[in-house]
């Protein structure tokens, strides 16, 4: 897995984190696919997850002003991977299993989209990409960085990494 790649890719208008985390996830996970433009395959990609069918199946439509809804970022992680992915809720109680869900995927080399926002309401997204022994080193489309997610950060529920997105949402793993 060639985490150098997504150095300096940042997502290319204020609404398209989750497609920017797909293209980056889809990298990932298929190393002979590299997109000519990241912008231009990230905002496809942000038409195609908020349509009213996508992947082969139908959904509620999105309008693409409010990002993108975490069943469709599962969907795509399902089409990419070949694995039955699902959304978890990390927002209330304890976050220990969904942190191991993340931190079990990525070491199988699996990312996993993961949803923060602040009190009120998920409004970023950013992918789990790979192991650490404390954590989980994480792709930031706002920055086109890579930081380190420390496991009592995430489970404390006060992230400290993602500027005012301080709260864990959702994470989106594959299906135990």
């Amino acid at each position: 897995m060639n985490l150098d790649a997504l150095r300096g890719l940042t997502q290319p208008d204020q609404r398209s984190c989750g497609p920017s985390s797909l293209v980056a996830a889809r990298m990932l996970i298929d190393p002979a696919y590299a997109p000519d433009s990241f912008d231009t395959e990230v905002l496809a990609l942000h038409r195609q997850v908020t349509a009213a069918a996508s992947f082969g199946r139908a959904q509620l439509p999105w309008p693409r002003a409010l990002g993108t809804p975490p069943w469709a970022l599962a969907r795509a992680m399902t089409s990419f991977s070949g694995l039955p992915y699902r959304t978890r809720l990390a927002r209330w109680g304890d976050r220990n299993p969904e942190f191991e869900a993340v931190h079990a995927a990525v070491t199988a080399g699996h990312p996993c989209p993961l949803y923060v926002g602040d009190r009120w309401l998920p409004r970023h997204v950013v992918l789990a990409a790979a192991p650490l022994e404390t954590g989980v080193r994480v792709y930031d489309p706002a920055r086109g960085a890579l930081t380190d997610l420390n496991r009592e950060v995430f489970e404390s529920g006060a992230l400290t990494t993602f500027g005012r997105w301080a709260r864990p949402w959702f994470v989106v793993a594959p299906r135990d």
